[in-house]
């Protein structure tokens, strides 16, 4: 192909790649015998010229990769038609590793590469040549680019995607079927000879399995392989390049294949029979023993159902799956009876639950076994003849009379005796009592069905050599009515007739409201005689003999209580001599309780107020802040209790040295201060400390003292004091002048004593 410079001819040859005829590269053997390759550059014409009759390609140089020569690799020669070979001109390359990787060698033009080079790194270089003037500097030919491309050589194997496959393939798979397709792939060039080309085989895993060479898919080789004789198979794949050629390189990889499992086997007892024993008291759904048909698959395909088709026993016992055990449960039904019978058989038949039709072929995947089970015979309790009992008897049976019998027995095959009792739990009243030997049942007191009509007893019936084996049994007993009852008014009867009432006349108009009711009959009440005077007889109490017609006759005597009446001429009841009957002049109880308790409010309210006012009008403990004692504390609170110290130090009492000196009162104000005298003080003031611990004692025992801090009184003036009288009286009958001067220091509440008496002194010295 032509390019658009107008200097440069490009001249080499090609075909198998080739090494430089020049004597310091003949030494490299790589199979391949080079041709030289030149670049002409000249500016007159543009031809090619070749030295062989091979095929040959514009501005192209072709070098091998991987050179291991010692030597520089030589890699073409550029040439001017105006390189006269004095000298004159220098050749410049320039481009894609000019200078580091190739090199041109400026006054003769050739070039050569530096370094080994690898084609999987770098393919294709790209360059620039020019000859210019040595001695101007000037290009003699223009610029002209060209490219170096790198030979492939087989120095990569294949390399597979995966170290490790898994795969897996369900058994008993038909041959060919498809497992897994494994990959490697070749670094070299896939466009040049054979070096990237792969074939895979199989190193390991035959006769069962198989390997496409072109596309890596493997496949089963062998029919019918079995999971139950072997899971696991490991699978060597080589990928070799150069087609498979000898020489050529390779690569391995491993693949761990798996048979998944398939239901291609069919659950099997591992005994034809098998025996168990259970008591015959076992209740139902009580298991008995387990089965187990083994199944060689796995997962959904082992799972077992187990079913009774046919015995004598198939309908007093059961058989459940274990879902986590793959066991079948032999339960209980109904309840078992040792004397009925002994022995059952069963037939049991284990199914798996997921059959795959297309190994229905192999057989049918069920089996059957046989189930022998033994009753064993416990000791019962006693049986009763009847689940309850209903007994009737009438009311005026005689005491210890017998109303009815139960009877029990011991089921077992020793027939033990029983004994019987009445629960007296349901017979508080231990109305009636039973025959321990024959279970009899009689009364034992009186009975009323107007009192009681059901009683509901247990009879409790247990074995007499061991008690513990009892049942018990409800009776219910019925008491029947006799006639022992004689008929009475259900309520009280208070009629009026009229003054002017006529003989055989009804005492009043509607008969119903004086009907008497005795078995359904009625009786009326009639006047014996005309006119009634109610001032003669206000009132008349009818006696009334009521008799049933039951036998034995039952009679009693009642009285209904008649008034005579003023009535008007249509016989309606106007006045009675006594209080009226119908409408009442007087207040109503209503009116009578209202008007009682608003009494009983008010007297409550005035006690009340009264109590209140007698409370204000109390004295208090403290009558006036003025009236203020010694060493009394008026508080308006309740007060800090020890810790107030503001009023008053109590332990000032107990130890009369701790005064303060300029401590003053704080519940008072001071008309004056004066000094205080220190003088010396008793060391053991127990006249005081004894005093105060009196009261103390005394406020504390005493129930009634108030609830208040500081209210104490402790006037208590003691047997002395230090600093003796200051009585006017008794100073004048003292011999001499007194000397008032230790009344400066006695403090600021002497003070103004002190100036008194001291100023008298100093006026008698003047």
């Amino acid at each position: 192909m032509m390019i658009t410079y107008h200097c440069f001819w490009l001249l080499f040859w090609v075909g198998q790649p080739h090494q430089s005829f020049s004597s310091p590269l003949s030494k490299r053997t790589r199979g391949f015998l080079e041709k030289e390759k030149v670049l002409e550059l000249s500016g007159n014409n543009r031809k090619e010229l070749t030295r062989s009759k091979r095929s040959w390609m514009w501005n192209q140089f072709f070098l091998l990769e991987e050179y291991t020569g010692s030597d520089y690799q030589y890699v073409g020669k550029l040439h001017s038609d105006q390189d006269r070979g004095d000298g004159s001109l220098k050749y410049i390359l320039s481009g894609d590793g000019a200078g580091d990787l190739f090199i041109i060698n400026e006054n003769t033009g050739d070039i050569q590469a530096t370094k080994r080079l690898d084609r999987e790194e770098k393919p294709v270089y790209i360059l620039r040549a020019q000859a210019i003037n040595r001695r101007t500097g000037r290009p003699v030919e223009p610029e002209s680019e060209f490219i170096i491309k790198i030979h492939d050589i087989n120095d990569n194997e294949p390399m597979f995607t995966k170290d490790v496959y898994n795969a897996s393939v369900p058994e008993m798979s038909d041959v060919g079927t498809f497992v897994v397709q494994v990959t490697a792939t070749d670094a070299d060039d896939p466009t040049y000879g054979n070096s990237a080309k792969v074939v895979y085989s199989i190193l390991q895993g035959q006769p069962y399995f198989s390997v496409e060479s072109e596309s890596g898919i493997i496949k089963t080789a062998l029919l019918n392989m079995d999971r139950e004789n072997r899971e696991q198979y490991q699978v060597v794949i080589q990928a070799k390049d150069m087609g498979g050629q000898m020489g050529g390189l390779s690569g391995t990889t491993t693949v761990n294949i798996t048979l998944t499992d398939v239901n291609d086997n069919p659950p099997r007892f591992p005994q034809s029979t098998y025996q168990f024993k259970t008591p015959e008291s076992a209740p139902p759904e009580s298991p008995i023993g387990r089965i187990k048909a083994n199944d060689a698959d796995m997962g959904e395909n082992a799972e077992i159902e187990y079913s009774i088709t046919e015995g004598d026993g198939s309908d007093m016992f059961g058989v459940i799956t274990d879902k986590d055990t793959q066991e079948g449960i032999i339960t209980v039904k109904k309840a078992l009876d040792f004397e009925k019978k002994k022995l059952y058989t069963l037939k049991v038949e284990a199914t798996n639950t997921h059959v795959d039709p297309r190994f229905l072929y192999l057989g049918p995947f069920k089996d059957f076994t046989t189930v022998r089970i033994l009753v064993e015979d416990v000791d019962e309790p006693p049986v009763f003849s009847r689940p309850a009992y209903i007994l009737e008897v009438k009311e005026d049976v005689a005491i210890n009379s017998i109303i009815g019998t139960v009877t029990a027995q011991d089921p077992d095959v020793a027939k033990n005796l029983v004994k019987y009792s009445v629960d007296r739990h349901t017979d508080m009243d231990r109305v009636f009592n039973i025959n321990s030997g024959n279970g009899s049942i009689f009364t034992s007191k009186p009975l009323d069905r107007e009192t009681l009509l059901w009683h509901n007893i247990t009879v409790i019936a247990a074995e007499i050599n061991n008690p513990k084996q009892s049942s018990r049994v409800p009776v219910f007993i019925k008491i029947l009515d006799v006639n022992d009852n004689a008929p009475e008014f259900a309520m009280f009867y208070e009629t009026f007739v009229c003054e002017n009432a006529k003989a055989e006349q009804h005492t009043v108009e509607n008969s119903c409201t004086i009907c008497f009711v005795f078995s359904d009959n009625t009786a009326g009440i009639f006047t014996r005689r005309n006119r009634y005077n109610r001032h003669e007889m206000s009132t008349y109490l009818l006696p009334v003999v009521i008799s049933d017609s039951d036998y034995p006759v039952q009679s009693s005597t009642e009285t209904v209580t008649i008034r005579v009446c003023a009535c008007d001429r249509r016989g309606k009841m106007q006045s009675c001599n006594a209080e009226a009957l119908i409408h009442p002049t007087g207040l109503s109880t209503g009116a009578l309780i209202a008007i009682l308790l608003c009494i009983i409010i008010l007297l409550v309210t005035v006690v009340l107020f009264a109590a209140l006012k007698r409370q204000r009008k109390k004295e208090p403990l403290i009558i006036s802040k003025e009236d203020i004692r010694d060493n009394i504390v008026s508080y308006n609170d309740e007060g800090g209790g020890e810790e107030d110290t503001q009023a008053f130090d109590i332990g000032t009492l107990r130890n009369p040295e701790a005064i303060e000196d300029n401590k003053l009162r704080r519940d008072i104000v001071p008309e004056a201060l004066f000094m205080l005298r220190r003088t010396p003080a008793v060391r053991d003031n127990t006249d005081v400390r004894d005093f105060i611990n009196q009261r103390l004692k005394e406020n504390d025992t005493d129930p009634t003292a108030p609830p208040y801090d500081s209210l104490a009184t402790y006037a208590y003036e003691g047997n002395g004091s230090v600093a003796e009288s200051l009585s006017s009286l008794e100073s004048v009958t003292t011999d001499g002048d007194q000397d008032y001067d230790y009344l400066s220091d006695w403090g600021p509440r002497f003070k103004k004593l002190a100036d008194m008496y001291g100023s008298v002194d100093s006026d008698k010295d003047s």
